[in-house]
């Protein structure tokens, strides 16, 4: 390899060439200097101790043990990652440009992010959640149809606040709603659900609506479209009224719907239709929340179990 300062070279071909912007220019040099770092050079030691001599011997196990390095130092995964791909980039631009024969780190596995299994509530939980107020009011009218509502289909917060007074059907016991992607689905409704929406609907509603023409579903008390953040707030009030010490939001709610039928036998399938999920992909992660449970059915199924 020539010697050359390799780094400042691929940071002037990413200025010009690429026309990369100066902060992430300045991101490019922290990552490489980093690795440098690792491969402690120190060039003052002796004469062939220079940059680039040191990064023709670079192999994969030394991105791979760079990688190992990282990981134990207790980076996250996004800055190992983010740095792996700029190594990436530095060793192809080497590659180009006739200093190396092949890239280091090309082979070397980009570790995948941790996941996080999502947060339920229990049935005897859900119970207490949804037990209703002892004071019937305008609002613990709407709170308690917004809750029976979150658990009963699964929804998304922004899905909820977008409903319209006519978005729900309970004669036909569902609802209609918009999720991502601008894809409509239809939601079956329980009873509970139901008798929840029809008390708000017949007690509460009118008069938060008062003169206004609002078509929203759930109003605010000034008789304007709840926001989300209202929502989180009524939440996270019950939760704490309900003497749960889980910090309950409304997607732990959903996840809670969907860990719940599957444990009941859903089909995954019908959960993704439910959860409007359109890879069934994210549907899966629910069932590593019921692994227990598939054993027990195992369990009680297979003849030789």
């Amino acid at each position: 390899m020539r010697s050359y300062d390799p780094i400042a070279e691929y940071i002037d071909y990413l200025s010009i060439e690429r026309g990369l912007a100066r902060n992430s220019l300045a991101a490019y040099r922290r990552d490489l200097d980093a690795f440098v770092q690792f491969l402690e050079i120190d060039s003052s030691e002796s004469e062939t101790a220079t940059l680039p001599s040191i990064l023709a011997g670079v192999d994969p196990a030394t991105v791979g043990a760079y990688v190992v390095h990282m990981r134990t130092t207790g980076l996250a995964i996004s800055t190992v990652t983010r740095r792996l791909a700029a190594l990436r980039g530095f060793f192809n631009y080497l590659v180009a440009e006739g200093d190396l024969e092949r890239n280091p780190a090309r082979d070397v596995d980009v570790p995948k992010p941790e996941e996080k299994l999502p947060a339920i509530l229990t049935v005897e939980e859900i119970d207490r959640f949804l037990a209703e107020p002892s004071q019937a009011t305008l609002l613990s009218y709407r709170d308690q149809a917004i809750l029976e509502l979150l658990y009963a289909t699964g929804i998304r917060v922004t899905e909820l606040v977008d409903l319209d007074s006519d978005s729900v059907h309970p004669q036909r016991r569902e609802l209609r709603c918009i999720g991502k992607g601008n894809r409509e689905r239809i939601v079956p409704l329980g009873e509970m659900a139901v008798n929840a929406l029809e008390r708000y609907v017949l007690r509460s509603r009118p008069r938060l609506l008062g003169s206004s023409r609002n078509r929203a579903l759930f109003l605010n008390h000034r008789g304007g479209r709840l926001s989300r953040q209202g929502v989180w707030r009524i939440v996270s009030r019950r939760a704490v009224e309900a003497g749960i010490s889980k910090k309950v939001s409304p997607h732990v709610l959903r996840h809670s719907f969907a860990t719940h039928l599957l444990e009941n036998g859903a089909d995954l399938r019908a959960v993704q239709e439910l959860l409007g999920h359109a890879d069934i992909a994210t549907t899966q992660i629910y069932t590593h929340l019921t692994g227990g449970h598939l054993h027990d059915v195992y369990r009680d199924s297979h003849p030789r179990a």
